[in-house]
């Protein structure tokens, strides 16, 4: 790919993940419900996302290659939070925060639990969009699932192949 070419992919890859949430978020909140959501297959994506995110940071990338995770894990919080607080669970999110949080220091305790850890990151987001289509199929509700989250997410995904 032509250089120039590239560049734009990646800054577009970016903005992209700046919103990637936003619409999703609009979404739920703009109903007062999250039907159609699974929190199974969002707090995989989470986990997928901070493993990924503390590996790079254990083993000192540079910030240009995940600049994008911590905005796309903010989002992702914001949503699980919202998904909780209309279900009736709030107090489970943050047990979730807390689960979150210790796993992001068990990661690096030793250095093949981060290895390992990584290495099942491509699995669990594949599985956390498995597990979210087989929600919207038992349930056939697609609710406040956001098709155009979705596409940007399948965006990214490609343009993430052409970038690394």
């Amino acid at each position: 790919m032509a250089p120039g070419l590239l560049d734009l992919v990646h800054l577009t890859t970016w903005a992209v993940c700046a919103v990637i949430k936003l619409p999703q978020l609009v979404a739920v909140l703009r109903a007062g419900s999250a039907s159609g959501l699974s929190v199974g297959s969002l707090l995989l994506e989470l986990a997928g996302f901070l493993v990924f995110l503390r590996y790079q940071i254990y083993y000192g990338y540079p910030l240009e290659t995940y600049l994008e995770y911590p905005i796309i894990i903010a989002q992702d919080v914001l949503l699980l939070f919202c998904i909780m607080h209309f279900s009736g669970k709030t107090k489970r999110a943050l047990f979730y925060g807390v689960v979150f949080w210790v796993g992001w220091y068990m990661l690096t305790l030793q250095k093949w639990i981060i290895d390992l850890a990584m290495n099942l990151c491509t699995f669990v987001s594949a599985a956390s969009k498995l597990v979210q289509l087989q929600h919207l199929w038992q349930t056939k509700d697609s609710g406040q699932a956001s098709a155009l989250t979705w596409g940007m997410s399948a965006y990214t995904c490609a343009s993430k192949l052409q970038t690394t």
